[in-house]
């Protein structure tokens, strides 16, 4: 059965296209018995107004576009929950794509959602679309940046953490335990996260003047990674005692890769992690420890942004740098 149009709403209401237009968008004045008569109608024909049509008179989709680097990561999952609880209740839907670290597919789904004429982007970048990115955002299209920075990029809103300062934290943790030899599995340096963990590691070294440097292995935030830099460091001469692996994902391959060894946590070698890693509550007294993250609450502010930058009043305003301080957990 075809869908019925706005002019045989028109027809059955026996009004003009115009008034039925005014009803469905609440615009202008209509009579109360006029309005009846006009849903009346939509009701009879099971008329269903064009989202696309709608949204070209209106200049909104009330789309938003989310890209994250892993959309099956926990941390970007709760950090796109958070955004849409907030942004939901004022009618916006999220478009989710995942650019798998990848800054070549980054620059083509940034392509994708400017075509697709979405109200804003909320972007967790894989670096290298500098020039893309601030182009969309001079061109008026509101870009909301999410756990991690653009190099020089100081006038878009950001979301992060103080990465530098979570690891700088977590390895003077391994520090004052004792440890000399420590592995560090870091991710990488295109993307402001690896850079700015990695100098918190260096940093916390420097203040206790440890002059060894520390056995780095650079991946790419995987599990795999987390996998092959242990296998790397059970290679070294010496071998650490400790890893401080920067990223949940990769902590998790760190995590089994030592248990596949048959070696003990933390007996054998001990492990802190930037951001929880579940697995790690099915080990056996492990003293595991990880920055406490909180990506909900972060996805949460990203979207009061967004309501703020896509309101009446959001344009011109300063730039938002909401910077989150993480505490240490252990799990004991």
């Amino acid at each position: 059965m075809p869908k019925a149009t706005i002019k045989q709403v028109a027809a059955e209401a026996d009004v003009s296209t115009a008034t039925v237009s005014r009803v469905l968008n609440d615009s202008g004045y209509v009579s109360d018995e006029i309005r009846a008569r006009v849903m009346t109608a939509v009701e009879r024909l099971n008329y269903q107004p064009s989202a696309i049509a709608r949204s070209l008179k209106q200049d909104k989709t009330y789309m938003i576009g989310v890209i994250v680097p892993d959309i099956s990561n926990s941390y970007f999952a709760g950090i796109s929950r958070g955004i849409e609880d907030v942004v939901g209740r004022d009618g916006f839907q999220l478009m989710f794509c995942s650019s798998d670290e990848n800054p070549d597919k980054e620059a083509r789904l940034l392509r994708l959602l400017q075509e697709k004429r979405v109200d804003a982007i909320v972007l967790a970048t894989a670096g290298g679309n500098e020039q893309t990115v601030s182009a969309l955002a001079e061109s008026g299209l509101p870009v909301v940046l999410i756990d991690r920075k653009l190099s020089g990029e100081a006038n878009l809103d950001l979301v992060a953490e103080d990465n530098e300062d979570g690891a700088k934290r977590l390895m003077s943790r391994l520090l004052e335990d004792g440890h000399r030899v420590i592995g560090v599995v870091n991710g990488p340096a295109r993307v402001s996260t690896g850079r700015e963990r990695y100098e918190g590691v260096i940093a916390a070294m420097r203040e206790r003047e440890i002059e060894r440097e520390p056995i780095v292995y650079n991946g790419d935030f995987s599990t795999e990674d987390g996998i092959r830099a242990v296998r790397t460091f059970l290679e070294a001469d010496p071998k650490p005692t400790a890893i401080v692996s920067l990223n949940n994902r990769m902590s998790l391959g760190v995590l089994l890769e030592i248990v596949r060894q048959g070696l003990r946590i933390p007996d054998d070698i001990a492990v802190a992690s930037f951001g929880e890693v579940e697995a790690g509550s099915l080990l056996k007294a492990p003293k595991l420890y990880y920055i406490d993250q909180h990506p909900y609450d972060m996805g949460q502010r990203a979207g009061e942004i967004l309501l703020r930058r896509l309101g009446k009043d959001g344009e011109g305003q300063a730039p938002i740098q909401e910077i989150f301080r993480n505490e240490i957990n252990t799990i004991e």
